[in-house]
Parts: structure tokens; sequence; C-alpha cells
């Protein structure tokens, strides 16, 4: 998942771009004005069926005091959704042509994630992967088939990449059979294993030849899909306090959870948007780190919708857990955000220690908002949004300053 720089596509006649079938060969690096296609848009839309079924049972799971075994579910669905949706996104950033055959494999793509969905239920509540392993069946073997046109169409070490790909792509659908047919208790091992081996596959196949994913659009992608996390967090909150309001008559109870459960959305889409992170993405460690920590990013983002969602079913009565562990199925989640956002982006930017500290220290008194019980979300809010006020003044302080040096104004 490095960059380097190669030329652009070798056709660049109007005439060749409209034939139905194209040569799948690398795009360049530095093509200038590179965004998201529609094709795209659309299959991170499709994602949002698999991420709201995860959600769902892990509400479920939570409601039930079944933390444990949800949350597991709910770590072993959800990589297999952002592994598949990753998968994708780095290839197409590299060799994305546009062309007939690759609109009609990335269709059957979206059909393997709707297939996917369909599991999840089923996943959570008997132990059966049948649906999600087909579903990743059918999305696995058009994800080979993306990369040995790849390979048919370049030489040397690029074809080597692209073969090792796809090679690793089937090897890894082989080795997730196992979730099928090994008994139960040993389906947590198998995913551990695999997913060892899946994360092993970029790394593998790129040490022949980087492949040529431009960092500004991979950034934007997954800002992109950010924002879908998020969305899907904001209609599955509002969701659960309308029908909580409609059945209960609860309003008074639930607009604390529904104003700090706006906070903390609100705050997370800031805080992950305050920089621009393409300009770091640059190097191998940066690429792999970045790229593979926000599976803990998606994956906590979602998991605040579902924590919402849980904290409503506790207060109206519909929920068997007590109030602390409804309020934690909230504040554990932003905490986690918090930490990761700074990991993979803020810290970058930081100057100075106390805006490097600004994201830890919220993210361990949201930890503490849980203690509060009944206020426990509108505290964990109010706690992100200060982490938002704070960090914007820290940097605009510090780019005051800087202008006044550069002014040689007094700085009394």
């Amino acid at each position: 998942m490095t960059s380097s720089p190669t030329p652009p596509p070798a056709s660049s006649d109007a005439s060749a771009h409209r034939r139905p079938l194209r040569r799948l060969t690398a795009r360049g690096r530095d093509e200038v004005h590179r965004a998201a296609t529609p094709l795209e848009l659309f299959f991170d839309l499709c994602f949002v069926v698999a991420i709201a079924q995860a959600g769902f049972q892990l509400v479920h799971a939570i409601a039930e005091a079944h933390a444990g075994e949800g949350i597991l579910n709910y770590a072993m669905v959800f990589f297999a959704i952002w592994w598949a949706w990753m998968n994708f996104t780095w290839f197409a950033s590299a060799y994305d042509n546009d062309d007939a055959l690759y609109r009609v494999v990335t269709l059957v793509q979206i059909a393997g994630v709707l297939l996917l969905a369909a599991g999840v239920s089923r996943a959570f509540e008997a132990h059966d992967f049948l649906l999600v392993w087909l579903g990743y069946v059918v999305m696995r073997l058009a994800m080979a088939t993306q990369w040995l046109r790849a390979a048919r169409s370049a030489e040397g070490a690029e074809r080597t990449t692209a073969l090792r790909y796809a090679g690793g792509v089937l090897l890894c659908q082989v080795g997730w059979t196992g979730l099928v047919l090994f008994p139960a208790p040993a389906r947590p091992w198998v995913f551990l294993v695999m997913v060892i081996v899946e994360l092993c596959v970029p790394v593998y196949a790129e040490r022949a030849r980087p492949t040529t994913w431009h960092p500004h659009h991979i950034a934007e992608r997954y800002g992109l899909f950010t924002i879908i996390v998020l969305g899907e967090t904001i209609a599955a909150a509002t969701v659960a306090v309308k029908t909580g309001v409609d059945e209960n008559d609860a309003l008074g109870e639930l607009l604390p959870i529904a104003a700090g459960g706006l906070l903390i959305v609100f705050s997370a889409w800031w805080i992950y948007f305050v920089v621009p992170i393409h300009g770091r993405l640059r190097s191998s460690r940066e690429a792999f780190v970045w790229g593979y920590g926000h599976y803990l990013i998606f994956a906590s983002a979602a998991a605040i919708g579902a924590g919402l969602e849980v904290a409503v079913e506790q207060t109206v009565g519909k929920a068997h857990i007590s109030t602390l562990s409804a309020s934690a199925a909230v504040t554990l989640p932003t905490a986690l955000y918090l930490l990761t956002v700074w990991a993979l982006h803020s810290r970058h930017f930081k100057v100075g220690i106390a805006q490097q500290l600004v994201l830890p220290t919220a993210a361990l008194l949201v930890i503490c908002c849980t203690f509060l019980r009944d206020w426990a979300v509108l505290a964990a809010g109010i706690v992100s949004a200060l982490a938002v006020v704070t960090g914007t003044t820290l940097t605009a302080r510090l780019a005051a300053r800087e202008r006044r040096t550069q002014t040689g104004s007094p700085t009394g």
C-alpha cells in the first residue's frame, strides 16, 4: 500500500477511453483533481446495510446482558466488512479504469456485501457464518478477478505484485472456510489466525513493487467512509430516541441522551477532519499503520451509535442491564475513537505538550463520565465538545504567536 511515481495509463486518446473494454493499467500517482467516482460512492453506501446490521445485533446483545459475546461477534463481522471495503478501495485508487468490465465486477462485489449483510443476524444469534462466508466468496472472487486483470496488463515486478494479491486473496478465502466447517468454540481462533494472514497479504505483495495509489484520493475515500459511518450512527440514535418517545412518552429522560449523542457525533466529525492527512501518506510504514488503524476508527464510530441505542433502551426499561453498563456502551467506544484519531491523525500536527494532551485527556474524562449514570452520555458529549473548543483555541493562539513573530510585533 505504498505509492511510487509511475506514468499515467498508456492510452490517453479520447476514443480509447470510450471503448467498453480497456487494459487495466496502473494510474499515475501524481494525477491532478483525483476524486472519488460515483461508483465508489455507490459502493460505500451499500456497506451501510452491513454496518447497520452489525450495529443492530450489537445493541441486542448488550441489551440482553451478553456484552462479551456480542462484542466478539461484532469485532469479527465488522472486520469482514471493513476488510472487503479496504481491499477494493486501495485497488481502485491504483487501477480504476472505469471500463464496463470493471464496473460489472464492482457491482458483483456489492452483491456480495449485501449477501454478507443478510447473514449478520445468523452469525450473531446462532454462530452460523454460512451466509457471511458466501458473501465473502462473491466479493473475494471478484477482487481476485480484478487483480488478475491488472496482472495481465502488467510486466515485471508490477505483475508479480498483482499475482501475489490475487493468490493471497484466494488462499485466504480457503482459510475462511474454517468459520463454516469448524465447531463453534474453534471459530474465534480461526478468525484470529485469518486476520493475521489477511493483514500480511498486502505487506508481502507490495514488497515486489508498491502499487500506485493516490494519497489524496485515499484520504478522501477514508474520510467519506467515516462520514457514512457517523451518519449511520446519527440515524440509528435518532430512530431509537423517536421510538422511545412515541412508545413510552419519555422525552424528558431521553433529551440528555439525544443532546449528548449529538455532541459526540459532531465532535467526532470535527476531530477527524480538522487536519488534512494526505500529506503524510507517503511511506510504507505510514500507509499500513494508517490504513489498518482505521479498523478501530470505523468500528468505534459505528459502536457509538449502538451504544446510544442501548442507552435509550435502558432508559425506557427495555434493556436488561444496569445504567452503568448502558453508559459504558457509549463512553468506551467514544474514548476509543478519540484515542485512535489522535494516534493516526492529530498527533502529527500538534505542537507542544498542551495540544498533544487534549484528545488523550478527553478520552480519559469520557471514561470517567461513565460513573455519572443517567447524565453520562450528556457529560461525555460536553467533554467531547470541550476537546474541540480547547484544541481550536490552542491552535489559534499558536498561529497568532507565529504571526506576531513574523511581523516583529510585541507579544505582551
